[in-house]
């Protein structure tokens, strides 16, 4: 379940003779271009490294590799995991039920049925929805350490985290190396490491989801991550005109009816979490559940950050936003800060 925007991260890197060490990489994968900086003395075989982290975690969490633990899992029932996709499955339910089901990686069956972002997209009779619905739910799930069974007829997509995920795992990777900055960027899915070759935080644009190549905010940040998702880079246009985009409710099975363009979700590394894995689970279920819930969401936490697109023309994001975040001049918005 494909659903990520693609936060432009901007940098002014200084090539001068005392300039650190700045290596890039640009790769396919997990069904999305992705574009990796590491500056350092290691920032070489941090690259490599990272580009191998990506390729074996969609190895294991593809759901369309067939010889992935997802595919097994699905094809069959049950299977032994690796560790890594047993330990996202786990923080897969967790998510799910955090949420209320907003995020919920059993929407697989729907996902398939509506196959918005495959070659032949279709728009089903609520009949065919109907009868997959019963499938959705994380109770379907049943993870025992390394072994997972589904529910008769139930299958998983770990298309909606595994990016954050694999960016979960590069943070770790960049932390651990000698490396001075850097930055990540998974398709929508954005990890800023450390400082930039002029020794500043990292500024993050955060895509404009009605203006191609425009911004809707800048973000100045460090070792953070920020995962956006809204329905505008994936959809569908169905023979009457209807455009649906690939962001499903799993409490409707169909496109969300969101208020909202966009969520992007701001989160601190932390060695002992998965930060990035929520984040790009938190982004798709604040999604699915509009401006009102998303912001009651929050309010309830507070353990997080986000910047939310409206439909109506503006842009609300958290207070503790404030020192790292800039409006765009002339981009149409206006912009708010959210209060508890």
């Amino acid at each position: 379940m494909m659903k990520k925007l693609l936060p432009l991260l901007l940098c002014l890197l200084l090539l001068t003779g005392c300039a650190p060490k700045v290596e890039s990489l640009d790769i396919f994968a997990m069904d999305t271009y992705m574009s990796l900086v590491a500056v350092g003395d290691e920032a070489f075989d941090a690259l490599q490294k990272s580009a191998n982290i990506v390729n074996s975690l969609e190895q294991a969490m593809s759901r369309t590799i067939d010889s992935s633990d997802v595919a097994q899992l699905n094809a069959t029932g049950s299977a032994e995991l690796r560790y890594d996709t047993a330990v996202l499955l786990e923080e897969a339910i967790a998510l799910s039920n955090a949420t209320l089901g907003c995020f919920d990686v059993t929407i697989a069956p729907l996902v398939a049925l509506w196959n918005i972002s495959g070659d032949n997209p279709r728009v089903p009779a609520q009949e065919e929805i109907d009868a997959l619905l019963p499938l959705v739910g994380s109770e379907h799930i049943h993870l025992n350490g390394g072994n997972a069974t589904l529910d008769e007829g139930c299958a998983i997509d770990l298309g909606g985290i595994a990016k954050g995920f694999a960016s979960d795992r590069i943070a770790q990777l960049y932390h651990e190396s000698d490396l001075s900055g850097g930055f990540v960027s998974l398709g929508g899915n954005v990890y800023v490491h450390g400082s930039n070759t002029d020794g500043e935080k990292w500024n993050v644009a955060i895509q404009h989801p009605e203006v191609s190549g425009g911004y809707a905010c800048m973000l100045s940040l460090t070792d953070a991550f920020v995962v956006t998702s809204g329905g505008y880079q994936r959809f569908f246009t169905a023979e009457d005109g209807t455009v649906y985009q690939h962001i499903l409710d799993p409490a409707t099975g169909a496109p969300a009816a969101s208020d909202l363009l966009s969520v992007s979700i701001i989160l601190p590394y932390d060695a002992d979490k998965l930060h990035g894995a929520m984040a790009d689970a938190y982004s798709t279920a604040l999604y699915v559940m509009g401006e009102a819930a998303a912001c009651d969401f929050w309010a309830g936490q507070q353990n997080f950050d986000m910047v939310l697109v409206t439909r109506d023309g503006r842009v609300i994001y958290t207070p503790n936003l404030i020192d790292h975040f800039t409006e765009v001049e002339d981009s149409g918005y206006d912009y708010q800060v959210l209060t508890a």
